[in-house]
């Protein structure tokens, strides 16, 4: 059942970040003048740039990538430390938000103000808002199943390991540091090949004639 969780879930957990990301690096709030036909509106709004942004949001989205592929590389305790680590993150994405869906529209038109941009003006939120916030509830379900499961997630890259010298012993009666380490079966044994690796010597070569 862990196993089946892995792959949907790495899946909601990216693109949640990308969406994370990219939202947050937008203007979750779009300002127009009250009346439509004040002169050099556009003008003046182009001297506020990042105005109705949450620069914040597009920096977590940026963890939770990097805790993802941290994830994917690594195992153990190391894994599920990550995990949890982009959960933090991911709820730190929900709180950005919510400070935004706050705070956001005040800050945008005391800007406008301070920066002498007074008068009427109108704003909404963007269809980028509605993608962080979905963004964010993606990242916390993705980083919460892998905070509980990630123990239990095939490691990738495990097969490339060295041998622990748990593996079948050689053949009885050959010495050890010498034949090609096969085991009683004839195939050789993987621990033998490395041993013999470390100690200089050529498994392919040793026992010929």
């Amino acid at each position: 059942m862990a196993e089946r969780s892995f792959g949907p879930t790495v899946l909601l957990g990216v693109g949640a970040g990308v969406l994370a990301a990219v939202s947050g690096s937008r203007a979750w709030m779009s300002v127009e003048p009250a009346d439509p036909e004040t002169p050099g509106a556009a003008l003046v709004l182009d001297g506020f740039p990042g105005l109705g942004q949450m620069p914040l949001a597009g920096a977590l989205g940026l963890v939770v990538l990097a805790c993802w592929g941290v994830v994917l590389v690594s195992r153990g305790l190391m894994r599920r430390v990550v995990a949890w680590l982009g959960l933090v993150v991911a709820l730190g994405l929900v709180a950005t938000w919510i400070t935004g869906l706050v705070t956001l529209r005040e800050a945008v038109l005391q800007t406008l103000e301070e920066g002498g941009a007074g008068g009427g003006w109108n704003t909404a939120w963007t269809s980028w808002f509605w993608v962080a916030a979905v963004a964010a509830l993606g990242c916390v379900a993705a980083a919460a199943v892998a905070g509980l499961r990630a123990g239990q997630w095939p490691a990738m890259g495990s097969r490339y390991d060295a041998p622990t010298g748990g593996g079948p012993r050689s053949a009885p009666g050959r010495a050890e540091d010498g034949g090609q380490g096969e085991d009683a079966e004839g195939e050789a044994d993987p621990a033998a090949l490395w041993k013999a690796l470390d100690e200089g010597r050529d498994p392919t070569r040793d026992g010929a004639p």
